[in-house]
């Protein structure tokens, strides 16, 4: 069959490694794609976001199953209007994709249906937000509704540090029209971990978990990024605190969208705080997350084709989905300045010695292709993936890659993955 990835990030360079593995995959495509993808798949100049041009492209070229990668074109409704064109397609339509879309709407789900998650109020005026945030106090939390890049979420120390996100998002726009409204929220204590879930809309199947890094730099200090790095498995969440998970909030989430008239057929992504009274949700995604993705499908041993064929036809009780019992990890290298102001064009060196090396992949995030170099055109660059019998092994091998390769101005973070471990260096 001929596969067409629409993205071009380091979610999108795994989707794309996992699916050319399939026998059951001819021709594999992806729009925009990256440097990393295109020695994969055949790259296509198209948007992510020019549904239009997408659903031509999938026309001309005999696309039989689109897989979306990123969050907005979900949320632009692709499913919906590819479905209107009788072309298969992965992903939850426009209404399920709401989740992420729109943080007010998940959490009014989440109230209506008793899902577990932070307290919280919506505000669309900056002095009545103000005036909730110098009566709660600090630490809290400020969210912009909409998409943001993952960038959309600022955790305050500090009331000062509140009301100068409020003033961002609500008065000057910082985030366009995602953040004409805002929600604040009680500050969790506890550690965060993500758990998704394969789900036709009735049929809930969790995969295995894995934990995030989304502060930019070290001890989880400095402004929130898309993501620095993952593992997994996470120790942390035990077989029966993911049954927990799955009876307490996946399942109702997907029962309750159901009941509002949403099925939903995708990924559904679930970032939750493991608090003293159990876990609660933070964030809903409605795909697979970026830098999750590169730890999750490495340690996927079924076909990824046939789950997701199963997903779409209603049929996932049917499936049988194995993992393998390794471990995996992801340091990712980004652009100076990164998630601030950075500049691209970079030369990236050192990516030939990293092939060689057992154990590891880097899937690229933020590349493309100048002459015969290979250079930085994003914030994240690369994701630099490993695996190995122990989280410390799986580490040591992707910061030994980390060290192989170089590009200007080049920022990770040396402690992913390292709560509760010593490294061998």
């Amino acid at each position: 069959m001929r596969v067409l990835i629409v993205g071009g990030g380091g979610r999108e360079h795994a989707l794309a490694w996992k699916l050319k593995q399939s026998p059951l995959v001819r021709e594999l495509f992806c729009a925009p794609g990256n440097a990393g993808i295109a020695r994969l798949a055949r790259c296509v100049p198209v948007a992510a976001d020019d549904l239009e041009a997408l659903v031509a492209l999938a026309r001309e070229h005999r696309i039989d199953l689109t897989v979306v990668g990123p969050e907005a074109p979900l949320a632009a409704g692709i499913v919906d209007r590819f479905q209107e064109a009788g072309l298969a397609i992965f992903g939850p339509g426009k209404a399920a994709a709401q989740l992420e879309a729109s943080k007010v709407f998940a959490k009014q789900l989440m109230a209506k249906y008793r899902i577990p998650t932070a307290e919280s109020r919506t505000f669309t005026t900056a002095a009545e937000a103000c005036a909730y945030i110098r009566a709660k106090g600090a630490p809290i939390v400020v969210k912009a509704d909409g998409l943001a890049a993952g960038k959309g979420v600022v955790v305050a120390a500090t009331v000062a540090e509140a009301e100068a996100a409020v003033q961002r998002m609500l008065v000057d726009r910082e985030f366009g029209e995602a953040g004409s409204r805002i929600v604040i929220e009680e500050y969790l204590r506890g550690e965060e971990v993500t758990l998704l879930a394969f789900t036709d809309g009735t049929t809930v199947v969790p995969m295995v978990a894995a934990q995030d890094h989304k502060a930019a730099y070290d001890h989880d200090t400095g402004p929130n990024t898309g993501g620095m790095g993952a593992y997994s498995p996470v120790p942390l969440l035990t077989p029966e605190r993911q049954q927990q998970i799955v009876t307490e909030i996946l399942r109702p989430t997907i029962d309750g969208l159901r009941q509002e008239g949403i099925v939903y057929r995708g990924v559904l992504y679930v970032g939750l705080m493991i608090t003293a009274t159990g876990p609660k949700v933070l964030e809903y995604n409605v795909r697979f997350g970026d830098p999750e993705c590169q730890v999750i499908l490495p340690r996927l041993q079924s076909d990824l084709i046939p789950i997701l064929q199963a997903i779409n036809d209603g049929r996932l009780a049917e499936e049988t989905i194995t993992w393998h019992n390794n471990h995996t990890a992801c340091v990712v290298m980004a652009s100076g300045g990164y998630p601030g102001t950075y500049t691209t064009g970079k030369i990236i060196t050192g990516l030939d010695q990293v092939a060689a090396m057992p154990d590891v992949y880097v899937f690229h995030a933020g590349t493309a292709t100048h002459g015969e170099n290979v250079v930085t055109a994003g914030g994240r660059v690369l994701a630099v993936t490993a695996w190995g019998e122990t989280r410390a092994e799986a580490l040591d091998k992707a910061y030994q890659a980390v060290q192989a390769i170089h590009f200007d101005g080049a920022h990770y973070r040396t402690d992913i993955g390292r709560r509760g471990i010593v490294l061998r260096h």
